[in-house]
């Protein structure tokens, strides 16, 4: 999502520091989790933010705005008198990132949080108090910000121990040749997703070559296809979401072929050449809006990066407007099967 098309949680958050009610300190360092550009975050000076982000896009957006960014990977245990965080709507993941909040907040610092509230405000709020503590709330925009000076008395150690536990990656259907490695907050995190189940059960035996899968999330895809199709020589994953890559790379630490992974906004580009192309795109960014336009241009990028005769199987909603993106970039394009909402297309470069 471009910084500026608007983000009340972001503008919210800044509340209490654009009217006075609370001070951003001018030393010792602001962590902010799960950070996102936006006018209200450059609206004033904010000296000393550091900025975490596992999303590539939103990672690209804040470096694209000056922010020192970095991933979760580079936490090195610093605390700090200011921790801002924008939770998720997930509640485990959430609460996981209040107790990382918590800890991550120096003695007499403040943890300050913001949500929609559609997006799970109220349970946050309640998360956050029953963890360390209120010390204040607004409203504004259908969004609440909160915080806390969490004192040592208050915190629940318990919980907090518990909390910081439920991002933890865990092996899924154990014991069964589609068990996986997964953690809360990552698209079917908890499910192999009914979607990209029916591409793969369509995929033809006969696709060879090197091959990409765009959107890879924590791997089902791609390792589906390396079963199904012993062509399949070379393996490259696309996807923006750091957390999930992690997992993919341990779903796929046994893979029969050389596989690669990249933390990359597809929607950008490929710089790489494939001769085969799996994709679910992502038809959502922040909020729950449809977002046909992430399709189309990973349809466009995929286009671009596959060799004559390259074959795209991807799958869809049936109701994303995906055709004409698809008629126009390819010599042959067909719709495979449509079952249970979902379309299955494969298309065939020039």
């Amino acid at each position: 999502m471009a910084a500026d098309h608007g983000d009340p949680a972001l503008d919210v958050l800044c509340l209490p520091f654009d009217t006075g009610v609370l001070a951003w300190p001018q030393v010792g360092g602001v962590l902010f989790l799960r950070a996102r550009a936006g006018v209200a975050l450059r609206a004033a000076a904010r000296p000393g933010l550091v900025c975490e982000q596992s999303f590539r896009p939103a990672a690209d957006a804040l470096e694209r705005d000056g922010w020192a960014v970095r991933g979760p990977q580079d936490d090195d245990g610093t605390r700090h008198p200011l921790v801002l965080v924008l939770p998720p709507r997930q509640r485990d993941e959430a609460r996981a990132l209040f107790a990382r909040a918590v800890a991550q907040c120096a003695p007499g610092g403040t943890v300050v949080a913001c949500m929609a509230n559609d997006e799970g405000a109220k349970s946050g709020e309640a998360d956050l108090k029953a963890l360390c503590g209120l010390s204040g709330t607004l409203s504004k925009q259908h969004c609440r910000v909160f915080w806390s000076t969490p004192d040592p008395a208050r915190i629940d150690a318990d919980l907090l121990s518990r909390w910081a536990a439920l991002d933890a990656p865990r092996t899924l259907m154990p014991g069964t040749e589609d068990a996986f490695v997964s953690r809360p907050g990552v698209f079917a995190w908890d499910r192999i997703d009914a979607a990209s189940a029916l591409l793969v059960s369509h995929l033809p035996e006969d696709l060879a070559g090197r091959a990409a899968d765009l959107g890879a999330g924590w791997g089902y895809l791609s390792r589906a296809l390396l079963r199904r199709c012993p062509g399949i020589a070379a393996l490259d994953l696309h996807e923006a979401e750091a957390r999930a890559l992690d997992l993919a790379r341990a779903n796929l630490a046994d893979a029969r072929v050389p596989v690669d992974f990249h933390w990359h906004d597809v929607t950008t580009g490929l710089p790489q050449r494939y001769d085969v192309i799996v994709s679910n795109p992502p038809f959502h960014a922040q909020g729950r809006a449809d977002r046909p336009d992430i399709g189309r241009a990973f349809i466009a990028a995929a286009a671009d990066a596959l060799n004559p005769r390259g074959r795209l199987w991807l799958v869809a909603n049936r109701h994303l407007p995906y055709e004409q993106v698809l008629d126009a970039r390819f010599a042959s394009v067909r719709t495979v099967a449509q079952a249970d909402g979902f379309k299955i297309i494969e298309a065939i470069k020039q």
